[in-house]
């Protein structure tokens, strides 16, 4: 069967597929304080879910991460993961991940490894319950700790993920980077993106890493670093702590030229880039019984770059929310 190659030959092995768009929490960057969710009848089942899943293992995809949303909130999400396992066993997929908030993280984390995860990204703002509470609109850090806690004793590798708000955490980068090298964790640092209207000022949260980046290099000294994940991140291993810090950075260095994944909406969106808003229903594709056809069709939209700008501003040029395709 053809493998997934885009008009720009980039090879597509990479995954990364909504299970809802619901969360429990309403971080300040993400959503609004009162958002709309879609309707659970829109929602594809998780035996659907995992045919999408496995149509683009069997075009070469080799990794997928399951996103929301909070995954974790899906009910029946782990029946997905131990269907998904079988392609880790019969060595059709490399790798499953997961990224979630932590906040559910404690009563997953045995289960999601021995479905075969073996990593996990984890949002986490800051060390601060006070501004935690603020940057989610009402959530409780000690949950995250916990869910880290239980994924350390699962034996998960684990990745952070910090958004970088100058009007919140800028100053507490260097502190949480400390205490995640200090668990063995990576860290990677992101740029605000313009996805929907939150009803916050996304100038005054907007920092561009190459200022934040100049900062830590008077801190620390940040050495070139062969690592490569599937993700984004570029990588430098502070000599310090001796960990790993990556840095994502669609706004001031973009990475479309090498850009290697999908995404898929937990109602069957596909969506080329994160930052587009022009999307491809495979959810009336995947019921009809054309769904590689529609696959094909799809990838032949995914454009080159995102449509993420800063001139003059943060603009929203996508409207809909992070939440509803994931990170």
């Amino acid at each position: 069967m053809k493998r997934l190659t885009d008009n720009f030959g980039r090879r597509i092995d990479y995954l990364r597929l909504s299970v809802t768009d619901r969360c429990n929490l309403r971080c300040v960057y993400c959503m609004p304080k009162r958002m709309r969710f879609l309707p659970k009848r829109d929602v594809l089942s998780i035996e659907e879910l995992e045919a999408l899943a496995s149509a683009f293992i069997r075009r070469g995809v080799r990794a997928v991460r399951i996103t929301g949303g909070e995954p974790l909130m899906r009910g029946g999400v782990m029946r997905l993961f131990r269907a998904l396992s079988r392609h880790l066993r019969r060595g059709d997929l490399d790798e499953i991940a997961l990224t979630t908030n932590g906040s559910r993280l404690a009563s997953f984390a045995g289960a999601l490894r021995d479905c075969g995860v073996e990593r996990v990204n984890v949002s986490l703002d800051t060390l601060k319950p006070d501004i935690f509470s603020a940057l989610t609109r009402g959530g409780l850090l000690s949950e995250v700790l916990s869910g880290l806690e239980a994924a350390d004793k699962a034996g998960l590798r684990v990745k952070i993920n910090l958004v970088v708000l100058g009007d919140a955490n800028l100053d507490e980068v260097p502190e949480v980077i400390m205490w995640a090298h200090g668990r063995g964790y990576a860290v990677s640092l992101i740029e605000v993106m313009p996805l929907g209207d939150v009803g916050e000022d996304r100038l005054a949260q907007y920092v561009p890493l190459d200022f934040v980046r100049r900062r830590l290099s008077e801190r620390w000294v940040l050495e070139a670093e062969g690592y490569r994940s599937l993700g984004p991140s570029r990588y430098v291993r502070v000599r310090e702590t001796g960990g790993l810090l990556g840095f994502i950075t669609p706004l001031t260095e973009n990475f479309c030229a090498s850009c290697n994944r999908v995404r898929v909406s937990c109602v069957g969106e596909f969506f080329g880039c994160l930052g587009r808003g022009v999307s491809v229903d495979l959810r009336g594709a995947l019921r009809g019984g054309f769904l590689d056809e529609a696959i094909d069709r799809a990838l032949l939209g995914k454009m080159w770059g995102h449509d993420f700008r800063i001139g003059g501003g943060v603009g929203v040029p996508v409207a809909r929310h992070m939440s509803v395709t994931g990170g």
